[in-house]
């Protein structure tokens, strides 16, 4: 049975971590979906994975659409942990960004925008050679 549960252990809060990440991290995007991961790092003692949500107040003035957007982003990470978690590996930290201008019309748009994303790192992990 699968865990869809976001506990506080799972979120990304502590600024030392988040100022390791955007360092040394690497970026990826699918289509409206940003992601920033480190796997591993060096200098931080991770249990589990560590996600983090971002949206920018450049793009969406009004909290109430950010807050929207990052509920989106969570639910997407909450419900499909186990992909994430097969492409990205354990162990990781990482950071979610909505990277458009223009609000998401449904969670199913999101959502397949971060499976699209998951299913593009599962097959360069596969093959390391592109």
């Amino acid at each position: 049975m699968t865990n869809f549960k976001y506990p506080k252990a799972e979120k990304l809060k502590m600024k030392n971590h988040i100022s390791v990440l955007f360092e040394k991290g690497k970026w990826k995007s699918a289509e409206n979906i940003r992601i920033i991961t480190l796997k591993e790092p060096a200098d931080i003692e991770l249990k589990n994975n560590e996600l983090g949500v971002s949206v920018s107040k450049k793009n969406f003035k009004k909290a109430v659409d950010r807050n929207r957007i990052k509920r989106l982003l969570r639910e997407c990470y909450r419900l499909n942990k186990d992909l994430y978690r097969q492409s990205f590996g354990e162990k990781n930290i990482a950071m979610l960004f909505w990277a458009s201008k223009k609000m998401p019309e449904s969670f199913r748009e999101v959502e397949a925008q971060f499976l699209q994303l998951c299913q593009a790192q599962k097959k360069k992990e596969k093959n390391p050679q592109q």
